[in-house]
Protein backbone atom coordinates (compact mmCIF):
# COMPACT_ATOMS: atom_id res chain seq x y z
CA UNK A 1 0.00 0.00 0.00
CA UNK A 2 1.52 3.56 -1.17
CA UNK A 3 2.31 5.72 2.00
CA UNK A 4 -0.22 8.66 0.22
CA UNK A 5 -3.26 5.37 0.37
CA UNK A 6 -2.85 5.52 3.86
CA UNK A 7 -5.78 6.20 5.45
CA UNK A 8 -5.39 8.10 9.15
CA UNK A 9 -6.64 6.19 12.21
CA UNK A 10 -9.27 8.40 13.78
CA UNK A 11 -7.84 8.08 17.32
CA UNK A 12 -10.69 9.19 19.39
CA UNK A 13 -13.10 6.78 17.47
CA UNK A 14 -11.09 4.03 17.77
CA UNK A 15 -10.34 4.55 21.53
CA UNK A 16 -15.00 4.36 21.72
CA UNK A 17 -14.96 1.77 19.25
CA UNK A 18 -13.25 -0.58 22.17
CA UNK A 19 -14.25 1.27 24.98
CA UNK A 20 -10.63 2.61 26.09
CA UNK A 21 -9.62 5.73 27.09
CA UNK A 22 -5.94 6.82 27.18
CA UNK A 23 -4.01 5.81 30.14
CA UNK A 24 -2.51 8.98 32.52
CA UNK A 25 -0.03 6.48 34.36
CA UNK A 26 1.02 4.71 31.48
CA UNK A 27 1.46 8.37 29.67
CA UNK A 28 -0.64 7.66 26.89
CA UNK A 29 -0.63 10.76 24.34
CA UNK A 30 -1.29 9.22 20.67
CA UNK A 31 0.14 10.66 17.66
CA UNK A 32 -2.38 11.14 15.18
CA UNK A 33 -0.83 13.64 12.56
CA UNK A 34 0.15 11.91 9.82
CA UNK A 35 2.68 14.39 8.60
CA UNK A 36 4.57 14.16 11.89
CA UNK A 37 4.51 10.43 11.73
CA UNK A 38 6.70 10.73 8.35
CA UNK A 39 8.79 12.84 9.90
CA UNK A 40 9.71 10.18 12.73
CA UNK A 41 10.37 7.45 10.04
CA UNK A 42 12.39 10.15 7.93
CA UNK A 43 14.39 11.03 10.79
CA UNK A 44 15.19 7.18 11.63
CA UNK A 45 16.27 6.87 8.12
CA UNK A 46 14.25 3.33 7.79
CA UNK A 47 14.62 1.93 4.23
CA UNK A 48 13.13 -1.27 3.09
CA UNK A 49 16.31 -3.23 4.00
CA UNK A 50 16.05 -1.75 7.90
CA UNK A 51 14.52 -4.14 10.56
CA UNK A 52 13.11 -1.78 13.41
CA UNK A 53 12.30 -2.01 17.02
CA UNK A 54 9.28 0.00 18.33
CA UNK A 55 8.85 0.84 21.67
CA UNK A 56 4.85 1.55 22.70
CA UNK A 57 2.93 1.25 19.39
CA UNK A 58 0.09 2.70 21.01
CA UNK A 59 -2.73 2.03 18.53
CA UNK A 60 -0.69 1.54 15.88
CA UNK A 61 -0.67 4.96 13.97
CA UNK A 62 3.48 5.24 13.93
CA UNK A 63 3.67 1.50 13.33
CA UNK A 64 1.87 1.55 9.97
CA UNK A 65 4.02 3.76 8.43
CA UNK A 66 7.29 2.13 9.88
CA UNK A 67 5.54 -1.01 8.29
CA UNK A 68 5.28 0.65 4.84
CA UNK A 69 8.73 1.63 4.68
CA UNK A 70 10.56 -1.38 6.52
CA UNK A 71 11.47 -4.71 5.67
CA UNK A 72 10.01 -5.79 9.28
CA UNK A 73 9.33 -4.01 12.67
CA UNK A 74 9.05 -5.87 16.17
CA UNK A 75 6.53 -3.30 17.97
CA UNK A 76 6.71 -3.98 21.89
CA UNK A 77 3.28 -2.96 23.69
CA UNK A 78 3.29 -2.59 27.70
CA UNK A 79 -0.84 -2.03 27.73
CA UNK A 80 -2.32 -5.67 26.90
CA UNK A 81 -6.17 -3.71 26.64
CA UNK A 82 -4.45 -2.25 23.07
CA UNK A 83 -3.37 -5.59 22.04
CA UNK A 84 -6.66 -6.52 19.96
CA UNK A 85 -6.70 -2.91 18.71
CA UNK A 86 -3.30 -3.49 17.28
CA UNK A 87 -4.26 -6.50 15.50
CA UNK A 88 -7.24 -5.09 13.64
CA UNK A 89 -5.41 -1.91 12.74
CA UNK A 90 -2.14 -4.15 11.46
CA UNK A 91 -3.74 -6.84 9.96
CA UNK A 92 -3.15 -5.33 6.57
CA UNK A 93 0.66 -5.51 7.07
CA UNK A 94 2.06 -8.98 7.10
CA UNK A 95 5.70 -7.34 8.55
CA UNK A 96 4.91 -6.58 12.01
CA UNK A 97 5.09 -8.74 14.59
CA UNK A 98 3.76 -7.29 17.84
CA UNK A 99 5.11 -8.20 21.51
CA UNK A 100 2.88 -7.44 24.58
CA UNK A 101 5.20 -6.41 27.68
CA UNK A 102 7.36 -4.35 29.29
CA UNK A 103 10.77 -3.29 27.20
CA UNK A 104 12.94 -2.97 29.98
CA UNK A 105 12.78 -7.02 30.51
CA UNK A 106 13.20 -7.73 26.82
CA UNK A 107 17.02 -7.99 26.18
CA UNK A 108 17.59 -6.61 22.66
CA UNK A 109 19.13 -10.00 21.35
CA UNK A 110 15.73 -11.24 22.57
CA UNK A 111 13.65 -9.06 20.38
CA UNK A 112 16.36 -8.05 17.36
CA UNK A 113 18.42 -11.42 17.33
CA UNK A 114 20.21 -10.49 13.63
CA UNK A 115 21.72 -7.50 15.55
CA UNK A 116 21.11 -5.07 12.59
CA UNK A 117 18.40 -2.77 14.06
CA UNK A 118 17.08 0.73 13.88
CA UNK A 119 14.76 1.82 16.89
CA UNK A 120 12.04 4.54 16.18
CA UNK A 121 9.41 5.27 18.86
CA UNK A 122 6.91 7.54 20.26
CA UNK A 123 7.57 6.92 24.15
CA UNK A 124 6.05 8.23 27.07
CA UNK A 125 7.97 10.84 28.68
CA UNK A 126 8.37 9.13 31.94
CA UNK A 127 10.32 6.37 30.63
CA UNK A 128 12.73 8.52 28.59
CA UNK A 129 16.26 7.81 30.76
CA UNK A 130 15.49 3.75 31.17
CA UNK A 131 15.01 3.15 27.85
CA UNK A 132 17.73 4.87 26.86
CA UNK A 133 20.03 3.22 29.27
CA UNK A 134 18.25 -0.07 28.23
CA UNK A 135 18.91 0.44 24.43
CA UNK A 136 23.05 1.97 24.59
CA UNK A 137 23.93 -0.58 28.11
CA UNK A 138 23.34 -3.88 26.18
CA UNK A 139 24.68 -5.50 22.42
CA UNK A 140 23.27 -5.14 20.18
CA UNK A 141 23.34 -1.74 20.11
CA UNK A 142 20.65 -0.63 17.28
CA UNK A 143 22.64 1.71 14.73
CA UNK A 144 20.64 4.66 15.04
CA UNK A 145 17.53 5.83 17.47
CA UNK A 146 14.82 8.45 16.67
CA UNK A 147 12.31 8.98 19.80
CA UNK A 148 9.37 11.43 20.08
CA UNK A 149 10.21 12.86 23.74
CA UNK A 150 9.49 16.07 25.67
CA UNK A 151 11.27 18.98 23.72
CA UNK A 152 13.24 20.41 26.86
CA UNK A 153 14.50 17.04 27.52
CA UNK A 154 15.79 16.17 24.06
CA UNK A 155 17.19 19.64 23.97
CA UNK A 156 19.37 18.82 27.07
CA UNK A 157 20.49 15.39 25.77
CA UNK A 158 22.11 17.48 23.23
CA UNK A 159 24.12 20.11 25.10
CA UNK A 160 27.56 21.04 25.11
CA UNK A 161 30.12 21.14 27.97
CA UNK A 162 28.61 23.68 30.05
CA UNK A 163 25.15 22.38 30.27
CA UNK A 164 26.05 18.98 30.07
CA UNK A 165 23.93 16.43 32.32
CA UNK A 166 24.16 13.08 33.28
CA UNK A 167 21.83 12.21 30.43
CA UNK A 168 23.22 14.02 27.59
CA UNK A 169 26.57 12.17 29.04
CA UNK A 170 24.93 8.68 28.88
CA UNK A 171 23.89 9.24 25.27
CA UNK A 172 26.88 11.28 23.79
CA UNK A 173 28.98 8.57 24.73
CA UNK A 174 27.74 6.13 22.48
CA UNK A 175 26.20 8.33 19.43
CA UNK A 176 25.59 11.89 18.19
CA UNK A 177 22.55 13.01 18.85
CA UNK A 178 20.45 15.96 17.19
CA UNK A 179 16.68 17.12 16.73
CA UNK A 180 15.07 15.94 13.88
CA UNK A 181 11.90 17.72 14.00
CA UNK A 182 9.75 19.85 16.87
CA UNK A 183 6.26 18.32 17.10
CA UNK A 184 3.71 20.70 18.49
CA UNK A 185 1.25 19.38 21.48
CA UNK A 186 -1.80 19.29 19.44
CA UNK A 187 -0.11 16.84 17.03
CA UNK A 188 -1.41 13.93 19.57
CA UNK A 189 -4.57 13.08 21.55
CA UNK A 190 -5.12 13.40 24.16
CA UNK A 191 -2.24 16.73 24.13
CA UNK A 192 -0.03 16.52 26.58
CA UNK A 193 0.82 20.15 27.85
CA UNK A 194 3.98 20.43 26.60
CA UNK A 195 5.59 20.56 23.25
CA UNK A 196 7.64 17.29 22.25
CA UNK A 197 10.82 16.66 19.99
CA UNK A 198 12.01 13.98 17.99
CA UNK A 199 15.81 13.37 18.49
CA UNK A 200 17.84 11.12 16.43
CA UNK A 201 20.95 9.97 17.84
CA UNK A 202 23.28 8.29 15.57
CA UNK A 203 25.47 5.06 17.25
CA UNK A 204 29.13 5.39 16.72
CA UNK A 205 30.62 2.00 15.80
CA UNK A 206 32.14 1.70 19.15
CA UNK A 207 31.98 4.44 22.34
CA UNK A 208 34.12 7.21 22.47
CA UNK A 209 35.28 5.70 26.06
CA UNK A 210 36.90 2.46 25.61
CA UNK A 211 35.04 -0.62 27.15
CA UNK A 212 37.43 -1.08 30.13
CA UNK A 213 36.96 1.95 31.26
CA UNK A 214 33.12 2.47 30.82
CA UNK A 215 32.48 1.33 34.21
CA UNK A 216 34.48 3.62 35.97
CA UNK A 217 33.56 6.37 33.39
CA UNK A 218 30.02 5.89 34.69
CA UNK A 219 30.47 5.86 38.05
CA UNK A 220 32.87 9.10 38.26
CA UNK A 221 29.86 11.02 36.14
CA UNK A 222 26.96 9.45 38.93
CA UNK A 223 29.15 10.51 41.10
CA UNK A 224 29.89 13.90 40.06
CA UNK A 225 26.28 14.69 38.91
CA UNK A 226 24.83 13.60 42.45
CA UNK A 227 25.48 16.98 43.90
CA UNK A 228 25.53 19.34 40.83
CA UNK A 229 26.23 22.94 42.68
CA UNK A 230 29.00 21.54 44.39
CA UNK A 231 32.72 21.93 42.58
CA UNK A 232 34.06 18.39 40.92
CA UNK A 233 36.10 17.83 44.44
CA UNK A 234 33.43 18.23 46.86
CA UNK A 235 31.00 16.17 44.30
CA UNK A 236 33.14 13.57 43.71
CA UNK A 237 34.21 13.27 47.58
CA UNK A 238 30.99 12.91 49.13
CA UNK A 239 29.45 10.25 45.60
CA UNK A 240 32.74 8.27 45.70
CA UNK A 241 32.77 8.33 49.62
CA UNK A 242 36.44 9.66 49.51
CA UNK A 243 38.24 12.92 51.34
CA UNK A 244 37.87 15.90 49.93
CA UNK A 245 41.64 16.28 49.13
CA UNK A 246 41.90 12.80 47.55
CA UNK A 247 39.13 13.81 44.90
CA UNK A 248 40.97 17.02 43.79
CA UNK A 249 44.55 14.84 43.77
CA UNK A 250 42.74 12.03 41.47
CA UNK A 251 41.12 15.67 39.47
CA UNK A 252 44.69 17.20 39.29
CA UNK A 253 46.10 13.95 37.72
CA UNK A 254 43.78 14.18 34.92
CA UNK A 255 44.37 17.98 34.47
CA UNK A 256 41.27 18.90 35.89
CA UNK A 257 40.43 22.23 38.09
CA UNK A 258 38.79 20.70 41.35
CA UNK A 259 36.79 23.71 41.51
CA UNK A 260 35.18 23.13 38.43
CA UNK A 261 31.63 21.74 38.41
CA UNK A 262 30.38 18.59 36.91
CA UNK A 263 28.18 20.53 33.59
CA UNK A 264 31.02 21.90 32.23
CA UNK A 265 33.09 18.54 31.63
CA UNK A 266 33.65 17.30 28.13
CA UNK A 267 33.28 13.48 27.33
CA UNK A 268 37.13 13.73 26.59
CA UNK A 269 37.90 15.00 30.39
CA UNK A 270 35.48 12.70 32.11
CA UNK A 271 37.67 9.77 30.20
CA UNK A 272 41.02 11.28 31.48
CA UNK A 273 39.46 11.18 34.88
CA UNK A 274 38.27 7.54 34.44
CA UNK A 275 42.04 6.73 33.29
CA UNK A 276 43.43 8.31 36.26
Amino acid sequence: MPLENLPPLNIPALLRAHGLHASKGLGQNFLQDDEVLAKIVHAAGVTADDNVLEIGPGLGSLTRHLALSARSVTAVELDGSLIPVLGEVLKPFGNVRVIQGDILNFAPAELMPGGDYLVAANIPYYITSAVFRHLLDKAPRPRRIALTIQKEVAERICAAPGEMSLLALSVQVYGKPSIAAKIPAGAFYPAPKVDSAVIRVDLYPEPLIPPGRLEAFFRLAKAGFSQKRKTLRNSLSAGLAIPAPEAANLLTAAGIDPMRRAETLSIEEWGRLAGA
